[in-house]
């Protein structure tokens, strides 16, 4: 295995980590968001976390962008039911 195979696997892995680490945001979002968002919040996590380990080993690179995707939808979900449905702490 040469030396740039080894670097895109590393940095996937690290992108994996990273969603994996972002999975206490998601599943702590119940404490602003009611039931019926944060099973729609878990569920894209989860559903970023299978097509992370599926793109692995054969497109590494396009795991890298999925934890930032990640935060978009968390933060993004969050902030409009703050906004527009009224979810307070």
């Amino acid at each position: 295995m040469n030396r740039w195979l080894k670097v895109r696997y590393v940095v996937a892995a690290v992108a994996v980590l990273a969603l994996l680490v972002q999975a206490s945001f998601f599943f702590s979002a119940g404490l602003v968001a009611p039931g019926w968002a944060v099973v729609v919040l878990v569920s894209v996590w989860l559903a970023l976390v299978v097509l992370a380990v599926a793109r692995f080993r054969r497109r590494p690179w396009w795991v890298l962008p999925l934890p930032l995707l990640a935060v978009a939808v968390w933060w993004g979900g969050i902030s409009a039911g703050e906004a527009w449905l009224d979810w307070t702490a």
